[in-house]
């Protein structure tokens, strides 16, 4: 279990994800049943963006390069890891980089995404019985010599007071927006909407809030967002809409809508599944200034920032909440 055979394996695992196995097949459909959020059309996705972005032999061994990891870690730690279950295999990424610094992991997967992960980690076993001293799941995390955990704001709180004494990273709630200039094509737009809507908006670095200069035409941004209106027919996803609607009714309050979102001028960087929060601006250098220094954004995208498109496809070492989660786990 040398670094370059844990490399191997992965690369073994990030063929396995696009190979179409029948196994894989069953536990994504699984998964989709397990938890309505998890529609098959995102589930492949998120896989498979694992995948490419994450299991590939060149992108391993680069992101490796950049570290002071030892070829066999012989005082492996346990690492307790509370996985989030927002978007399907949202957690991939701490067990990672757990697996390659050659540390042990404890994982507490979210009840929303349980079939996936441990699907994955049972084939690493298979493969080679070492790494199945690697891997383990629990219900209580306890005796770890470290821990990372991603929830809420609120589940933050209980993370810092019983996992405080130990080494730790504690991630909370975060969002991401767009600014845009006006001047975007019908290509950036539809890529935006992508931003916005993929996962059907539940993720940490899903667009909930756009900044558009005053005066700016909406008519082509909600053209754009009509190649999303299949959602509508989600029941899930349409309650909530329909339930945000008539808040918006009720309230007497102006918006903007297609059958799948809706476009409400609101302050908050938040905002529900199904809307869309959006905020004129004058100053794009004083906006831009102020959003880097929120600590509740989690990227940006627009031109000269994350471009369209790409906020639900990070690389590698673009570590939630700004924190290189490897970089702990070779401190420790």
């Amino acid at each position: 279990m040398n670094l370059q055979y844990r490399i191997d394996l992965l690369v073994d695992l990030g063929e396995y994800i696009l190979s179409g196995d029948p196994a894989w097949a069953e536990t994504k459909e699984k998964a989709s049943r397990e938890n309505g959020w998890f529609i098959p059309e995102f589930v492949d996705l998120a896989t498979k963006n694992i995948a490419q972005h994450f299991l590939s032999r060149p992108i391993l061994e680069k992101w490796v390069s950049s570290y002071e990891l030892r070829d066999n870690n012989h005082e492996p730690q346990n690492i307790g890891i509370v996985m989030a279950g927002n978007i399907p295999l949202v957690g991939f990424h701490d067990f990672l980089c757990v697996f390659i610094s050659g540390h042990k992991a404890t994982i507490k997967t979210s009840s929303r995404d349980e079939p996936l992960i441990k699907h994955l980690v049972s084939k690493l076993s298979d493969w080679n019985k070492a790494a199945e001293q690697r891997f383990s799941f629990a219900g209580i995390l306890k005796g770890c010599g470290a821990y990372i955990a991603t929830g809420s704001n609120n589940s933050a709180g209980h993370f810092e007071y019983y996992f405080g004494k130990w080494p730790h990273i504690i991630r909370r709630n975060r969002t991401s927006a767009a600014i845009l200039t006006g001047e975007e094509t019908g290509e950036e737009l539809a890529k935006l909407a992508d931003d916005v809507y993929l996962y059907f908006g539940l993720g940490c670095r899903n667009v909930t809030k756009i900044y558009v200069p005053a005066g700016y035409d909406f008519v082509p941004l909600l053209h754009a967002f009509r190649k999303y209106d299949f959602l509508a027919d989600h029941h899930k996803y349409k309650n909530n809409y329909d339930y945000n609607l008539a808040l918006h009714l009720l309230n007497k309050k102006y918006y903007m809508s297609t059958p799948s979102l809706l476009l409400v001028e609101e302050p908050s960087l938040f905002s529900p599944i199904s809307q869309l929060n959006y905020e004129f601006y004058d100053n794009p250098d004083k906006l831009t200034g102020s959003l880097k220094e929120n600590p509740d954004l989690q990227c940006i995208t627009g031109r000269g920032f994350v471009p369209f498109g790409q906020s639900q496809a990070p690389a590698i070492a673009d570590y939630a909440d700004g924190v290189d989660t490897l970089a702990f786990l070779c401190r420790l």
